[in-house]
Order: structure tokens, then C-alpha cells, then sequence
């Protein structure tokens, strides 16, 4: 049985979730760190808080990160697709332009 091939719409949300040089830092940081927690994040990458906190949240929006609630922590892991898109920005940014 063959799965459907995902819009370009749906594409897109996934695309624009990746689309600044901050969610792609925070990105691999969750994927170098599984559960995660945002104070963590914002540490790893000497950024404010509140910055890092609403380019999580859009990274949630965009299906690439999940967030697990652990008392008062909140543990940030990649998604099925945040794992794609980890390994696809990995191989691209060591490809050459030909």
C-alpha cells in the first residue's frame, strides 16, 4: 500500500517551520540533546529566553519538534519529520554547488 505523497502546502508548513537561522540552530540542538528543556535550548545557544521559547513554538507548529510535558519541565524531541529535515540540512550544507 503506497502512502500518499504530501501536498505542497503541507511541504510548505514544514519548510517555513525551518526558515530562519535560529529554528535551524534549535533544531540541532534538540537533535544533538533528546529531552531537551527550553531553558536548555536558550543556554546551548546564548540566546534570551522569549526568542527562543516562540522559535520552538513555531518549530512545534510546523510538526518538527514535539513537546513532552514532565511536571514543571516541558522536553523537547524531533519529530519523525524534524529528524528528515535534521538530516537533510546536514547533507546540504556540506554539498557543493555545481
Amino acid at each position: 500500500m503506497n502512502k500518499p505523497s504530501k501536498t505542497p502546502k503541507q511541504i510548505e508548513r514544514h519548510i517555513k517551520g525551518i526558515a530562519n537561522h535560529r529554528r535551524i540552530e534549535i533544531l540541532f540542538v534538540v537533535a544533538g540533546n533528546s529531552e531537551i528543556t527550553l531553558e536548555e535550548i536558550a543556554d546551548k545557544l546564548s540566546c534570551n529566553i522569549k526568542t527562543t521559547s516562540e522559535h520552538t513554538r513555531r518549530l512545534v507548529q510546523a510538526g518538527l519538534v514535539n513537546k513532552k510535558y514532565r511536571g514543571q519541565a516541558v522536553m523537547h524531541t524531533l519529530t519523525p519529520y524534524g529528524k528528515i529535515f535534521h538530516k537533510f540540512i546536514k547533507v546540504f550544507s556540506y554539498s557543493q554547488e555545481y
